[in-house]
């Protein structure tokens, strides 16, 4: 932007002749050609707030276009899928499985609705702001909590309903996500939320990051990994005597949202301590929208795939 601006500067006269009329310092003034002007209100911008409130409209800017193009994808993905998913919702039982699926398909439309709100809100008042940021913060927690509950009810189902099996995987899970709960409100409620203070500059930001953040993707890292590990062990006792086509979808799909999970949180622990707060945070979505996606594509595919074998007769070696 300086490379930019510097032929403007060396041609203008204000540098080959010395100013004789105070008032041509007004930027409002016909004396000056309208190129001229953004540089005075640049230079304006820079004596009038700090770098901090700088910084602070730059990351909000940025964090409004993540989460504008996360909410195309969703909505985009959420078309493509329209057709099956009116399918699944129709023909399907009710079921707690059921009820489960419509809440990590349609939780993530209110996580991005309020960011989205957060970001282009103007209302001044901090208490507003605080309160909203805590209401993203429980919608992530319920896009988490169900999407990770899809996977460990499929787990489940690849070791043959082993109660002891499901006590294990949900007393982990309840620690962790207590755990990760705490967290998120603590580090929320130890950095207060505001408005820009530049005019024009919408939205609302937290003042500071907190490095906990990274804890909650941390545990959620432990949790993804112990559940991969019990699938690849059940994979690996059972590889030859159930070889049905459901049991294999699901050590695919275990596998696969287990690995991107795992990636994932591995990335928002670094991002959480290395980049500042507004960029890590879109990375911290970006993982529970992710998430989700897999977790209802995979279960839609899932049921499309039993159905099929149902309506035509086919051998079922698993229920599902």
């Amino acid at each position: 932007m300086v490379s930019s601006l510097r032929p403007i500067l060396m041609d203008s006269q204000l540098i080959r002749k010395p100013f004789k009329d105070k008032n041509v310092l007004n930027v409002h003034s016909s004396k000056f050609p309208q190129t001229q002007k953004p540089i005075f209100y640049l230079s304006n911008m820079q004596t009038q707030y700090s770098a901090d409130d700088i910084a602070a409209a730059s990351s909000l800017q940025i964090s409004s276009y993540i989460f504008t193009s996360m909410a195309t994808f969703w909505t985009y993905d959420y078309v493509c899928s329209l057709g099956d998913e009116w399918t699944f919702l129709y023909r399907s039982r009710w079921t707690k499985v059921k009820v489960l699926y419509i809440l990590t398909r349609f939780v993530p439309f209110f996580l991005l609705i309020g960011h989205l709100y957060l970001n282009f809100s103007s209302d001044e008042e901090h208490n507003n702001c605080q309160m909203l940021n805590y209401i993203c913060v429980c919608f992530a927690v319920i896009s988490a909590v169900c999407s990770e509950s899809i996977f460990v009810l499929r787990t489940y189902a690849l070791w043959n309903n082993n109660k002891i099996v499901l006590a294990a995987m949900l007393s982990t899970f309840l620690v962790l996500a207590v755990g990760i709960v705490s967290v998120c409100f603590a580090a929320n409620a130890t950095s207060p939320a505001k408005v820009s203070a530049i005019p024009g500059i919408t939205g609302c930001y937290q003042t500071s990051g907190s490095v906990e953040l990274y804890v909650p993707f941390l545990l959620l890292f432990v949790l993804e990994l112990g559940l991969l590990s019990l699938t690849l062990v059940r994979a690996v006792q059972s590889w030859r005597t159930a070889n049905g086509p459901l049991y294999t979808i699901l050590v695919k799909h275990n596998i696969f949202y287990y690995a991107c999970g795992l990636f994932f949180s591995a990335v928002n622990v670094f991002t959480s301590l290395l980049l500042p707060y507004a960029y890590n945070h879109a990375f911290q979505d970006f993982q529970l929208i992710i998430l989700a996606i897999l977790a209802t594509r995979m279960h839609l595919y899932l049921w499309n795939f039993d159905w099929h074998l149902h309506t035509t007769g086919a051998l079922v070696l698993i229920s599902v």
